[in-house]
Order: C-alpha cells, then sequence, then structure tokens
C-alpha cells in the first residue's frame, strides 16, 4: 500500500494524561505525528485532537482502531488530504525597518494576502493563513530580509463530509 497524508480527528473528554496515551499508540508504531492540534470541539465539553501523520490506509484505520479504545475517547475518524479541508496559521517577526525602506517587503505582504498584526519602534508581525506550500512560500521570500522569529500552527481541518458525531453524541446523552 502506498503511503499518503492522513488527517486524524478525535473526539473526547478533556481528560489528563489522554495526549501523552494517544502519542504513545503512534511512538509504539513508529510513526510520525506531522502536526499535532488540540482545541474544544462542536460539542460542548468535548475536545477534538487533530492529528496529521503520513502512513498507509491499513495503519491510519488500525491507529484509529487502538485510539478508539481509550476509555475517554468517543470517536476517531482518518480523512485523506481530499476529504478535508485545512489551512495553517503563521507568523513572522521583522525588524521594522524593513516595513518602509524595502518596497519589496510591502509587495510580499500584499501578494501573500498576509495581515500586519503589530507595528513597534523595532519590529513588526506578520500573520499568514493558508496552505502549508503557501507558508513555505512567504517564508522563502522573506527569508533574504532576514526574520527575526517565525512559528507556525498545526493544522486546522474540518472533514468534506458529515461527521455524525453531534448527532450521535445527541441520541446518547438523551438516552441516559
Amino acid at each position: 500500500m502506498e503511503e499518503q497524508r492522513y488527517t486524524i480527528s478525535i473526539y473526547s473528554e478533556n481528560n489528563i494524561g489522554l495526549l501523552n496515551r494517544i502519542s504513545g499508540i503512534f511512538l509504539k508504531r513508529h510513526i510520525n505525528i506531522e502536526s499535532l492540534n488540540v482545541s474544544k470541539s462542536e460539542i460542548e465539553n468535548i475536545s477534538k485532537f487533530t492529528i496529521v501523520i503520513i502512513s498507509t490506509e491499513e495503519w491510519a484505520r488500525k491507529i484509529v482502531g487502538q485510539i478508539e479504545k481509550q476509555i475517554e475517547v468517543i470517536k476517531a475518524y482518518y480523512h485523506t488530504d481530499e476529504e478535508t479541508i485545512f489551512q495553517q496559521t503563521a507568523l513572522f517577526k521583522i525588524a521594522s525597518h524593513l516595513l518602509f525602506d524595502e518596497r519589496q517587503i510591502q509587495n510580499i505582504i500584499k501578494e501573500s494576502n498576509a495581515q500586519i498584526v503589530t507595528v513597534s519602534r523595532d519590529f513588526f508581525v506578520l500573520a499568514k493563513s493558508g496552505r502549508r506550500f503557501e507558508i513555505d512560500e512567504m517564508h522563502e521570500k522573506l527569508k533574504p530580509y532576514g526574520i527575526m522569529q517565525f512559528v507556525r500552527s498545526a493544522r486546522l481541518a474540518v472533514s468534506k463530509a458529515e461527521m455524525p458525531i453531534s448527532k450521535m453524541l445527541q441520541e446518547f446523552y438523551q438516552d441516559k
């Protein structure tokens, strides 16, 4: 089977130690986590883990099965890039004098659809949201001018198909 990028979505209760146990599942199988994000979900008191891996579909399916065995996990899914809508956000910190002295910096900001988050005497900060390659492209354009700091978020993703988790939980709580 061919390896490709998979986005794993996990809905769970927010309990201490769950992240450690989930990451251990990947560690045991020698699968590297490319990106990891944990946030609240669309369901009250339920967290959503978004994990990106490069693997075969067989391993992605097995990993999701192992994750679902964790007591706090309600449901886990895996999707290909074609089945998801995803983005990342990056922040670039650059010396302030470049904003005014280098016309090309202004062109890069405009062409990249980046936003100026803050400007101070010593530096300014740009925010760029988009696909990984778009952020990488902007990084390469800004690199010759000197990037003081750079940080990129994990992948944020939603599936194109409906994930019936909300309905499933609603029915579960009604039965109690």
